[in-house]
């Protein structure tokens, strides 16, 4: 198995200026090489899961790295202080939204961190607090879910959306989004939580990224009769 340094050498190989243009527009910062995910994962397809590894990657702070790190991450052995340093030490706010939100998601600690965090006076904390209950609300069985929780988060986005930072308020909207789609018993209420939201504007940057209309969404996967059809890992 190739150790850290090994690995930084392989991803600054397959670097791609052009991609790495991309990853810049969505708001990563450097250090980067702009490897792709397909070329990740087949990087990580061997390993498999290795937390020691994942922890050393993710604390090079490099963006391909970290990314890969959450792609290999052990989600059972990770801890609530691991998944903290992760937020703290993200290479960017894309990463906080994504690699940490789902690892969170997946571990034991996902639920617990996810409501501290969306109370925390932190936006990067916000932000992945209420990815992680996107990812959440996906995987886990609506037996296990506390519906009564998650219709007061529903109503406490219906009320701050509009009003929240531009990367807390994408997420809020994808929230709404999940419950609809992955909760059957709160589809209706997400619907109606949509109507009441409206569109949601959110400054995208230098890219094509649009946020999706909420009630636009949940239709379209109701039309496609896959409401409530649980994802298998919270891992892109």
């Amino acid at each position: 198995m190739m150790t850290t340094p090994e690995i930084l050498a392989k991803l600054q190989s397959l670097g791609l200026a052009s991609y790495k243009k991309v990853l810049l527009n969505h708001g990563i910062n450097e250090p980067v090489f702009g490897v792709k995910i397909e070329e990740l994962k087949k990087i990580a397809k061997p390993i498999r899961k290795n937390y020691k590894l994942s922890m050393e990657l993710f604390d090079t702070g490099n963006y391909d790295a970290q990314y890969l790190a959450g792609i290999i991450a052990d989600e059972t052995k990770m801890t609530k202080k691991d998944l903290r340093h992760w937020l703290a030490k993200s290479n960017s706010r894309v990463l906080c939204g994504s690699t940490v939100a789902w690892i969170a998601a997946e571990s034991v600690h996902g639920y617990e961190l996810a409501l501290e965090w969306i109370d925390a006076k932190n936006e990067a904390a916000n932000q992945a607090g209420w990815a992680i209950l996107i990812s959440y609300v996906g995987i886990t069985n609506d037996a296990e879910l506390d519906m009564a929780r998650l219709n007061k988060l529903l109503q406490r986005v219906q009320a701050t959306v509009h009003d929240a930072p531009d990367k807390v308020r994408y997420v809020m909207n994808g929230f709404v989004i999940s419950v609809g789609v992955y909760v059957k018993e709160l589809t209706l209420l997400a619907i109606e939580i949509g109507k009441a939201i409206g569109r949601v504007k959110v400054d995208m940057g230098q890219t094509a990224c649009k946020v999706p209309s909420i009630v636009e969404y949940i239709k379209k996967v109701q039309d496609r009769g896959m409401i409530g059809k649980k994802r298998k890992s919270a891992r892109c």
